[in-house]
């Protein structure tokens, strides 16, 4: 073969990249056909989150952006003919139900304003309220009629600037035939969902018969995949949708290949300075679970939104610019904002601009308040993450009280791996928030903080706080900790002794 022929034989070969239409309609599209995003997600085999990463401006790539160019130009051309005018004229009733009854996403489970959002008002929705001025939409930050549960919102997202407005959830007595409506805030018991964790692990055991060490690997493995299936079933009945891949600011962008953002998420690197005179038994403690229990914290719901000035709002969460206040304890307990040499502002997340608000409250007094120069900040809730973060937990506690390795260490990478990679990663492309990475790691340094703090507090000699689970202490620390493998217990790790007058690095 010539060299022109091999060229000849490339160019047949090579493929177009097939042209898709902008984000916007390619949900626009989805939704005027009441396809749920876990519908699409199942014929496509993928997950809801990557289907909505793709209608956030994501670009899937090889044979699955040729099915899901398929499913727009088919949809386009359904709408175009009228085909779809019937379904689409009673969004609000069977299609509704009938979408709910065959995807079981959280967005079959939305309510039906229908007739109600044409008149202007939503009608039998106990939880909604009509301001009396209009207020920022905790999604998109334009000017909002409604609140749903205290939140600022649009009830319809075509009003809504991100596209991600959620609709109330419909009154029970309203709800579809097939639809279960799960109240918000309300904690998942045993037959709300399968037992996704523990199907896998029997699967997992069964294809490898029995070998603990192959099933173990092979669930580590897909642990991330495996995160996010659970992560959106957790999500059924959820009042807010998950934004996969929002716009970002710079700060919450990695300056070079290889470097890092410019939020300083707090990670404490300390060793008291010195001991009172004598010798000292240090017990190392582990603390279990730390990221596990930092998935409870304030996340922003929505796309980021800056604003200046020194007032926190508690209802909002994000990063901030601060001159950290001067602290004067660092003999006897942590500084708050970890190891960090370099004075003068920095950017840190929520959790640990609360603890410094807190710290500087009239309880505790220990600081000055920090002030606040500028935010990147959105609506919050606390509960962003719980459901997930509770199947999670009673799955471990569940594999602890059977000692069951296999689950236990399935359940570790899962929650591990989740936070690691919601970042820049090639690992996960399902979910991309930085933010949200900050802010749950910052949260298990806030939550170690505390925890030597009451140490302190309860008279123990607070000796060493190291990363997320590491606090050492000399005293009777069972009468401060419980000692176990649960997430609120704690474990030993090591005991030494160190001698006394003398600094700790010398000693331990």
């Amino acid at each position: 073969m010539t060299g022109f022929d091999a060229i000849d034989a490339l160019l047949a070969e090579a493929r177009q990249e097939i042209p898709l239409p902008p984000p916007a309609e390619r949900r626009a599209l989805r939704e005027e056909l009441n396809v749920s995003r876990a519908q699409l997600a199942r014929v496509l085999d993928v997950s809801a989150s990557t289907v909505g990463g793709w209608e956030s401006g994501r670009e899937p790539s090889g044979e699955v952006r040729e099915k899901y160019a398929y499913f727009l130009d088919g949809a386009r051309t359904k709408l175009a003919v009228g085909e779809a005018a019937p379904e689409v004229a009673d969004a609000s009733g069977s299609a509704v139900a009938e979408a709910a009854e065959g995807s079981g996403s959280a967005g079959a489970q939305v309510a039906d304003v229908g007739g109600a959002a044409d008149a202007g008002e939503p009608a039998d929705l106990d939880d909604v309220d009509l301001l009396a001025e209009p207020r920022p939409c905790v999604l998109c930050g334009q000017p909002a009629r409604h609140q749903v549960e205290g939140f600022p919102q649009h009830l319809d997202p075509a009003d809504c600037g991100t596209g991600e407005a959620p609709l109330p959830p419909r009154p029970a007595k309203q709800a579809p035939r097939g639809v279960k409506v799960v109240p918000v805030g309300r904690r998942v018991q045993a037959g709300d969902s399968p037992d996704l964790i523990a199907r896998a692990v029997a699967a997992a055991l069964d294809q490898h018969n029995g070998d603990v060490e192959a099933a173990t690997a092979a669930l580590v493995k897909r642990a991330i995949p495996d995160a996010m299936a659970l992560l959106d079933d957790s999500r059924k009945g959820g009042r807010y949708d998950i934004v996969a891949h929002p716009w970002l600011p710079d700060i919450l962008r990695k300056q070079t290949a290889r470097g890092a953002d410019q939020i300083w998420e707090a990670r404490p690197k300390w060793t008291r300075p010195e001991l009172p005179p004598g010798e000292h038994q240090v017990t190392a403690l582990d603390i279990n679970g730390a990221y596990l229990s930092a998935l409870k914290t304030h996340l922003p719901i929505g796309q980021l939104e800056h604003s200046e000035g020194g007032d926190h709002d508690r209802r909002r969460a994000g990063v901030h610019l601060i001159t950290p206040p001067a602290w004067d304890h660092d003999a006897y307990v942590p500084n708050p904002l970890g190891g960090r040499d370099e004075p003068g502002p920095l950017w840190v997340t929520e959790p640990t601009l609360r603890l410094l608000l807190r710290l500087a409250g009239p309880k505790y007094g220990l600081c000055e308040p920090p002030q606040i120069h500028e935010s990147w900040t959105s609506g919050a809730t606390e509960n962003l993450l719980e459901k997930f973060r509770i199947a999670l937990k009673d799955a471990r506690d569940r594999a602890i009280a059977e000692d069951d390795e296999v689950t236990l260490e399935y359940v570790k990478a899962m929650y591990s791996k989740f936070v690691s990679t919601m970042g820049e990663s090639n690992y996960n492309r399902e979910l991309y928030r930085p933010d949200w990475m900050h802010l749950i790691r910052s949260q298990a340094f806030v939550n170690l903080w505390w925890k030597a703090h009451r140490a302190y507090d309860e008279g123990l000699t607070v000796v060493r706080a190291m990363g997320t689970d590491e606090l050492h202490v000399a005293g009777d620390w069972r009468a401060v900790f419980a000692e176990g493998r649960g997430v609120t217990e704690v474990k030993v790790k090591d005991v030494y002794t160190v001698g006394t007058g003398h600094p700790t690095d010398d000693g331990a």
